[in-house]
């Protein structure tokens, strides 16, 4: 074989190899990103509104004092079980039992005072009897001329007088009368003051706080200055958790919705109960906490269903509260949702950009200008040049993988669920939507080419 031969041979062998090599660039398809996809169905859907708080009985009393004085007894231990009616402690009573002693001695001497003023009334009652009969006999003489001028008048006075003493003495009585029951109020008062010094438990239920000691002397409030709490008792057969919800949650909270409750002190448990209570007004806070709080708060109370035999007041807990429920609802993972500037068309459609003006327009943006650098893809002619009439708007929506490319869908959103949102339009079930990965999700375009891969099972059960 001659040595042109060779060369030729081996000239056609490049050039075969660039046309295969040319035609492979040519040709070839672009991979696209590669990105996880789920199928679009239906779900069961929970919104759950989450709050910590504190535990609280749903009765519980403050006992003070209503007298000062010393305790001379205690009856009970903290965190001991009591009765309605049952002793609990007992002030010092000697002060008040002097006052009990002076007022029933007042209101005897009352009364002795009184039976007085009733003789002398009895009395004045005789005397004018007989002041009247000695008028009388007077009268009938004087028409037959037997007695004088002077003895007829001597017996008109006299009836006068002994009227005019029995008028003192009735009135003498009636305020006896008064005089008598306002020692009778005070004899009670002291006596009422006096069972104050004993003190009993007003409802059945635990010893939760006893601020006192056998010993010490209490005070009573006064309109600027509390008195002392000297024991608290709580029926702890009904529990309730009050917790502290954002303002943003309230308007889905509602009386009557189902909670579940867990306490920190028992973790292993978690309770049932239901609204019972939606504060109208916010949770206000005093001192420095009142600075430091940025958010605004509500309170909401949790009753439970059942008894906690080991709770205690003041527990802190968490509250979950079921605002809604969809069974059959068509659910996207929350994290395929992203927003998007789109073009919408006169029935508010969005305009999705052909393939060909994306691929001039990525073209021109790559491409240098006369300075050598390349030309930004926003606000550059050739960007205007592809730019499609409508009103761009910021979307909320998830990518759709259609024929190899992400398609960006707008879509209506209703209750949130743990991983979920219920999605009332805009996708239906079998859809793929684009959930991953993040980066993806968050830098995808409308158009984009993607090379889809399926959601590994299990990932995204929880709703």
């Amino acid at each position: 074989m001659s040595r042109n031969r060779k060369i030729l041979i081996g000239v056609a062998i490049v050039v075969l190899l660039g046309a295969i090599a040319f035609a492979n660039f040519r040709y070839k398809r672009t991979p696209g990103v590669t990105v996880t996809t789920e199928g679009i169905q239906k779900r069961r859907l929970e919104a759950i509104v989450s709050a910590s708080g504190k535990i609280q009985p749903k009765t519980s009393v403050n006992i003070s004092a209503d007298t000062m004085g010393r305790v001379t007894n205690l009856a009970v231990e903290e965190g001991q079980r009591v009765e309605k009616g049952q002793f609990l402690l007992q002030i010092d009573p000697r002060i008040l039992r002097t006052n009990v002693t002076r007022t029933e001695a007042s209101l005897a001497a009352a009364k002795s005072q009184m039976e007085q003023g009733r003789l002398a009334l009895d009395s004045a009652q005789v005397a004018v009897k007989q002041a009247e009969d000695a008028f009388r006999r007077q009268q009938e003489l004087m028409k037959g001329g037997l007695t004088t001028r002077e003895q007829y008048e001597r017996a008109e006075n006299d009836l006068k007088m002994r009227q005019s003493d029995l008028r003192s003495a009735t009135q003498s009585v009636r305020t006896q009368e008064l005089r008598m029951r306002q020692e009778s109020a005070t004899a009670e008062s002291a006596r009422f003051d006096l069972s104050k010094v004993r003190i009993e438990s007003p409802i059945t239920g635990i010893v939760t706080r006893r601020n006192i000691e056998e010993g010490e002397t209490v005070v009573i409030g006064t309109m600027n200055n509390a008195g002392t709490v000297l024991l608290t008792v709580a029926d702890m057969s009904v529990i309730e958790a009050e917790v502290e919800v954002d303002e943003t949650d309230i308007p889905t909270v509602t009386l009557g919705q189902k909670a579940q409750v867990t306490i920190d002190a028992l973790p292993d448990k978690k309770f049932t109960g239901k609204v019972t209570e939606i504060g109208n007004s916010p949770i206000q806070a005093t001192g420095a906490a009142a600075a430091q709080r940025q958010n605004t708060n509500f309170k909401v109370v949790v009753t439970l269903d059942t008894e906690v035999p080991d709770v205690r007041p003041g527990f802190t807990c968490t509250a979950e509260i079921t605002t809604a429920i969809r069974d059959n609802a068509v659910a996207v993972p929350i994290q395929a949702t992203t927003v998007r500037e789109v073009t919408l068309d006169a029935k508010g459609n969005v305009v999705h950009e052909p393939k060909t003006d994306r691929r001039r327009r990525a073209a021109a943006a790559a491409a240098p200008d006369a300075s050598g650098t390349a030309q930004a893809a926003d606000g550059t002619a050739a960007a205007a040049g592809s730019a499609k009439p409508g009103n761009k708007k910021e979307t909320e929506g998830v990518f759709v993988v259609r024929n190899g490319a992400a398609e960006f869908v707008p879509v209506k959103t209703g209750i949130a669920g743990d991983k979920y949102f219920e999605v009332l339009s805009g996708l239906k079930e079998g859809d793929q939507v684009i959930v991953g990965p993040f980066n993806s999700v968050r830098d995808l375009a409308d158009g984009d080419p993607v090379k889809p891969e399926a959601q590994k099972p299990g990932a995204t059960d929880k709703t």
